[in-house]
């Protein structure tokens, strides 16, 4: 174990303007830290940046030192702890002083999702007037709140929906995505909130990566360039002396380090990799975003060549802090401490002495507050490590304006969902599109043209938005969310109108009328994190057949794709006359029609400027060749040359290990429906006598819990899959208590072979933890492939489920159990 101890007995100079503390290595008492071993760093190999003069002033680290000399050890460690909305109230305050408030991706104020700016707002100030009361010392800070704005101020209906990082990454134009920052900076502000949790800077390697789509490029050189352009538009330039502007925000540069370089793209992984990719790669935004004078860093879930960036003190101190200058404060990522060895959600003393300054502790906040004391008072967390901490969270609310003592100034609600706003995420939309194919210049569709649109991403405003979007998923969002937007449809409609022809929306893919070009818009369906990680780069939803279909009958066909990451679509781009890539545009879907329709009088649309920012794979396989290449994109005046293409994945829907997850660690491959046929996104809803609620076991919502008060069905249901000709359903689970009815699993079709009897399994499972079952898939199904199973219930009865496979070897042979 490294012993280390943190002294205040040097200053640094900042600039010339302000003097910081600087820890100091020591070795006079044990303390609790990470061990980095093979992942720690040669410090010399970074780069060096530091945070702007101006991010204090020599009277504010005046003010600070005086306030913490006043603060009790209790008021200390409620600045290092920040919990979540939805498991924290105003009153709670009273008793725990704590330093900050998020809101997760499925929290909203007052429980409500979909709540509106002044919703916001008034909450905030609700926490926040019981923060700054004075105690009986006189000491009063207010709360610093946070959320994750990542593509506009995703949180509200109604407000400025910009393309996924990954559009913008293709559009090449850092201006945009500086107004981009100053547009959601404001919006966020209108609601009362100061922070968000951006920009990501992650520069993502493989695509199979769930969070690929948070990732502006590949290409090191395009996010350095664009992570100073959105700190600037988020947060201003930076003055000594001033607060932020009340229509500014303090910007988060995420995740520190290489969350976009982990083994086999998965998310929350590790990076097994040299010392000099990560610099090379990994690093490159970090210097930009803190010599721009980024107020804040977060840590990253994942790891470097085995040991988690949140306990690894020399990337977040010797790295970070030290070598790059970075002088605000860094918080961690939602339990991410937790995930240390030798930690837990509720203790992990280790992560601040590594240079955590703010623990993340959505759920976790109380018990982790008292255990922090506890350390505190102790010494495993020395007292300098403590202030040092404290002084960066505080100078971090005095740069925002929070310390003053003056009512906050945010809230002009009005600002939300702005015409100006509007304008530029539809811009954004223009500029984010690619265009790979365009044989026999079907495009742009010309004036006076009958337009057919179809496909399941026409009308989707859930598709086009993606992840993060009202919810942490994103699959419950509708056209109602977004009155200001437009489906991709409607922008088609309108733009086809207006240029005099027409436009039909077809739900199925039918004709009714012969058009002289159809439009097909396809795609992933929405998704966040480790629940878009992904096998294989294969494409395998709808779209291809309606592709097909209307091809065979000599109609010309608009491929539009809408992904969070370039993907195998050989048979779509062969099938298809022109195919453009799309992204997750957002909610101005009329930005796509300003480049695909003509004007009324004949004059060009907009054309295409977007390049690609991710190379395009040849092949489904993680090593395909590249098809096109990072930087290419056809436009009207060069049409792409397109390769010569596959249409075949050469790879199984099977891992390697011979097991198919259909569900794990939050992956749905496919499961579409539960229950009485009603579909609940991300197994998230509630039937008559059933509720189905996601939690957290090693990652956020990663388990389901189903909570039957009655007699009824859980039916899950997935794409057919073809089977091992000897294998078995295997569930990893647990269940409190044994059931008090028969519990029974069946197939879920009409090939439903027979029930198999859970009740005693269930019983000798009761109470003893997550445990493993496997179910011969010959008790379920005769058949080859296997579309469903229903699990069912006569009485109340709780099932937590982390996950679902189909796997090449079952450990039972008969049908009767115990499984």
């Amino acid at each position: 174990m490294n012993v280390r101890l943190w002294l205040s007995v040097a200053t640094i100079a900042l600039g010339g303007c302000a003097t910081l503390p600087a820890p100091v290595a020591d070795t006079s008492a044990p303390v609790l830290v990470a061990d980095a071993g093979a992942a720690a760093a040669n410090v010399a190999a970074w780069p060096q940046a530091r945070s702007p003069s101006a991010i204090t002033d020599p009277a504010t680290e005046a003010a600070i030192g005086a306030l913490i000399a006043r603060m009790t050890l209790e008021q200390k460690v409620g600045q290092l702890i920040q919990a979540d909305i939805s498991a924290i109230t105003p009153a709670d305050l009273e008793r725990y002083p704590l330093g900050s408030l998020l809101a997760g991706g499925n929290s909203g104020p007052y429980g409500d999702e979909r709540g509106s700016a002044a919703d916001w707002d008034r909450m905030v100030r609700e926490f926040r007037a019981v923060s700054a009361r004075p105690g009986a010392d006189g000491v009063s800070i207010p709360l610093l709140f946070g959320v994750d704005a990542v593509h506009g101020h995703n949180n509200i209906p109604g407000a400025t929906l910009f393309p996924h990082n990954v559009g913008l990454g293709a559009a090449r134009d850092s201006d945009l995505i500086r107004r981009i920052g100053a547009v959601t900076a404001a919006e966020i502000a209108g609601s009362g909130i100061e922070w968000t949790f951006a920009p990501t800077l992650a520069v993502p390697q493989d695509l199979r990566w769930g969070r690929a789509y948070e990732g502006y490029s590949s290409d090191p050189a395009i996010v350095a360039d664009y992570s100073r352009a959105m700190v600037d538009g988020l947060q201003g330039t930076l003055v000594a002396g001033q607060q932020l502007a009340n229509t500014k925000v303090a910007a988060t540069a995420k995740h520190f380090l290489a969350d976009g370089g982990t083994e086999k793209g998965q998310d929350q992984g590790d990076a097994q990799i040299s010392e000099a990719e990560l610099v090379r790669i990994h690093a490159a935004g970090y210097p930009p975003a803190i010599d721009a004078g980024v107020l804040t860093v977060m840590a990253s879930f994942s790891s470097w060549n085995g040991i988690k960036n949140h306990g690894n003190r020399t990337l977040l101190t010797e790295v970070l802090k030290d070598r790059m200058g970075f002088a605000g404060l860094v918080v961690g990522d939602w339990n991410g401490h937790g995930q240390i060895a030798g930690c837990s959600n509720t203790d992990c003393p280790q992560s601040i002495n590594a240079g955590l300054d703010l623990f993340m502790a959505p759920d976790s906040w109380k018990p982790l507050y008292e255990s922090t004391l506890a350390h505190a008072r102790s010494g495993a967390i020395p007292m300098t490590r403590v202030e040092d901490a404290v002084r960066r969270i505080l100078r971090v609310k005095y740069k925002l304006g929070l310390m003053d003592g003056q009512p906050n100034d945010r809230g002009n609600h009005a600002v939300v969902g702005a015409p100006e706003h509007l304008a530029v995420a539809r811009e954004a939309v223009a500029k984010s599109l690619v265009l790979l194919k365009n044989a026999g210049s079907v495009l742009p569709i010309k004036p006076g043209a009958k337009v057919m649109v179809t496909g399941p991403g026409a009308d989707s405003m859930a598709m086009q938005s993606g992840g993060w979007t009202v919810s942490w998923q994103g699959t419950d969002v509708t056209r109602e969310d977004f009155p200001n937007g437009q489906t991709i449809w409607e922008g088609l409609r309108d733009a086809v109108g207006e240029a005099g022809g027409t436009a039909s929306l077809s739900t199925d893919g039918s004709i009714t009328q012969r058009p002289d070009v159809a439009i097909v818009v396809f795609g992933e369906t929405p998704y966040a994190e480790f629940q878009g990680d992904v096998p294989h780069l294969d494409f395998t939803g709808d779209g291809e057949t309606q592709i097909a279909a209307l091809k065979a009958q000599g109609i010309p066909v608009v491929a539009v794709f809408l992904s969070g990451r370039p993907m195998f679509v050989g048979p779509e781009l062969t099938a298809a006359d022109a195919f453009v890539a799309a992204w997750l545009p957002g909610s101005q879907g009329a930005g796509v029609a300003d480049v695909l329709v003509a004007g009324k009088t004949g004059t060009s649309p907009r054309d295409f400027t977007g390049a690609l920012s991710f190379a395009w794979p040849a092949g489904c396989e993680p090593d395909a060749a590249t098809l096109f290449p990072l930087g290419f994109g056809g436009n009207y005046a060069a049409a792409p040359t397109v390769p010569m293409l596959t249409t075949e994945c050469a790879l199984s829907a099977a891992g390697a290990d011979g097991g198919l997850a259909l569900y794990d660690r939050g992956l749905e491959a496919g499961i579409e429906a539960i229950a009485a046929g009603t579909v609940f996104p991300n197994l998230a809803g509630r039937v008559q006598n059933l509720t189905v609620a996601g939690f957290d076991v090693a990652a956020q919502e990663d388990a389901r819990r189903f909570t039957w008060t009655g007699p009824a069905s859980l039916a899950l249901g997935w794409t057919a899959q073809p089977l091992p000709a000897t294998g078995a359903l295997e569930l990893q689970y647990q269940v409190a208590d044994a059931p008090r009815a028969p519990v029974t699993l069946a197939a879920a079709d009409s090939n439903a072979k027979g029930t198999v009897d859970l009740t005693a399994s269930l019983a000798l499972a009761a109470g003893k933890g997550w445990r493993t079952m496997q179910v011969p898939l010959a008790c379920l199904t005769d058949d080859s492939q296997l579309d469903g199973i229903a699990l069912a219930s006569d009485s109340a009865f709780v099932f937590d489920m982390v996950s679902m496979r189909i796997v090449a070897q079952a450990n039972e042979t008969d049908c009767t159990g115990p499984f």
